[in-house]
């Protein structure tokens, strides 16, 4: 039997928690019943049990609490300050980790990232929300320290893990917002368009691949159901993008795999979903009269105005505003104020009506931000992602190999950045789908191969031998 031995620091620390405790009690006993103390003693000691074991639990915890603070939840507003705390703190410990066991080597593309940072706080000096400015260039900071230390750490050498947790979480996410949708009728997401965003960009294109890469019956069937239910979702939100982005993902990865039969089969059964949607979901602006499926999701039943009549006001507003601030821009983030003598008034720390304005594109709100000159090292970075995906898609088309982790990153991260032409959320660190999109393409710098004709070792990328996108049991 092994002998115990006596840790003096250990001993120490449980003693001096105990006498913590008791002063505690005895001096501050209303602490004990104050929700806001209980709350924040929590939230530090689910910290430390993610940052424990930060490559298995710390990527789901800031997903999840990105998304609590951007749906309609109880105590939207305390996850929306949370979420800043868990960003910075997933940011430094994986910068902790990374230091300590080189997990991975940081590129130079790395470092054009945090030149980003600084053309998005260079831009603070042409705002009329200096402040509000530097903050969002804060929080881009921490987005990006994260995705380059922390988000990698979470798939880099555990990929089937990774993958595996990924597939299901969108499963229980898909079943989630069908009940709340259809059956409680509850608008889960916010508005539409999130909806959209969410299903068009995540669910489909990931569930689309997992029924493809599904090697047993049960969980073809079982991702096949929720792909469906995703179709239905993202149909019912009659949101444009978000269906153009999931068309766009789905067949291309059709095309590169070489099976014409399946974008037939797609296109045969998203059309009878879109007939069912349309007869029984009415759209949040029904159009008056009887209406067509084209006029219900393409036009909206507004044909007057034609198929982008809702883009071209904001966009011809984004361009007025670039042509008089063209070289360094307004404000990353922000806009001019409608009336500067509500400038004083503003919060520093939020955004509303009266510090920024729908652009209808992330990438004209970028360059209306921080500039034509201040966009070139965001737009290098952009030009960075999709050569990975193109090199991913070159492989793809090459060997087939529908296993390599690469291959769902990448569909997910082409379907945001078509998505990002119609809705302005690439670079709003607040929003969920902002950071699930820079984690990931953090991680596909790992995942894309060096060569269009060279693939990672088989033991790596070949998760269906391997069993592991289906959990034990099943």
């Amino acid at each position: 039997m092994r002998r115990w031995d006596f840790n003096p620091a250990l001993a120490f620390g449980i003693i001096a928690s105990i006498v913590a405790a008791v002063f505690l009690v005895v001096t501050r006993p209303g602490y004990l019943t104050n929700v806001e103390y209980l709350g924040g003693v929590l939230l530090i000691e689910a910290l430390a049990a993610a940052v424990w074991s930060y490559r298995q639990r710390f990527f789901p915890v800031v997903i999840l609490v990105f998304i609590l603070a951007g749906i309609n939840v109880p105590m939207q507003g305390t996850w929306g300050a949370v979420r800043w705390l868990v960003l910075a703190t997933g940011a430094l410990a994986g910068m902790a980790v990374y230091f300590k066991n080189h997990s991975f080597s940081i590129q130079w593309v790395h470092w054009i990232t945090f030149s980003c940072v600084i053309a998005a706080a260079i831009s603070a000096q042409g705002s009329s929300f200096p402040k509000q400015v530097l903050l969002k260039a804060l929080s881009l900071f921490l987005l990006f320290l994260y995705g380059v230390f922390g988000a990698r750490l979470a798939a880099v050498h555990r990929e089937e893990k990774f993958f595996a947790g990924l597939l299901w979480a969108v499963e229980l996410l898909i079943y989630l917002s069908v009940a709340e949708y259809f059956i409680f009728h509850h608008q889960f997401f916010g508005n539409p368009n999130s909806l959209g965003a969410v299903m068009g960009i995540v669910a489909v294109p990931l569930m689309f691949w997992g029924v493809l890469a599904s090697h047993s019956v049960t969980s073809k069937r079982r991702r096949t159901l929720a792909l469906l239910l995703a179709i239905t979702l993202l149909l019912a939100s009659f949101a444009r993008a978000g269906i153009m982005a999931a068309c766009v993902s789905c067949a291309l990865l059709c095309l590169l795999l070489r099976s014409y039969r399946t974008i037939l089969k797609g296109a045969v059964i998203g059309l009878l979903i879109a007939v069912v949607v349309a007869t029984v979901v009415t759209p949040e602006n029904p159009a008056e009269g009887p209406a067509s499926l084209t006029s219900k999701f393409v036009f909206k039943g507004k044909e007057s105005v034609g198929i982008l009549g809702s883009r071209r006001s904001v966009w011809d507003t984004t361009i007025s505003s670039i042509e008089d601030h063209p070289w360094f821009g307004i404000g990353f983030g922000t806009a001019r104020s409608r009336d500067n003598s509500n400038v004083d008034r503003v919060s520093d720390f939020g955004s509303n009506t009266d510090t920024t304005r729908e652009h209808g594109d992330s990438y004209l709100a970028l360059v209306e931000g921080v500039g034509l000159l201040g966009a070139l090292p965001f737009f290098l970075l952009m030009l960075l992602v999709a050569a990975n995906i193109g090199r991913v898609l070159i492989v793809l088309r090459r060997t087939g190999n529908l296993f390599a982790p690469g291959v769902p990153i990448a569909f997910v991260l082409l379907a945001g950045m078509v998505h990002a032409f119609f809705e302005d959320w690439l670079f709003a660190v607040g929003y969920y789908i902002c950071v699930f999109f820079w984690a990931l393409a953090f991680i596909l710098l790992d995942f894309a191969p060096a060569g269009t004709g060279r693939l990672p070792a088989p033991g790596e990328i070949n998760i269906a031998e391997q069993e592991l996108l289906v959990p034990a049991g099943r």
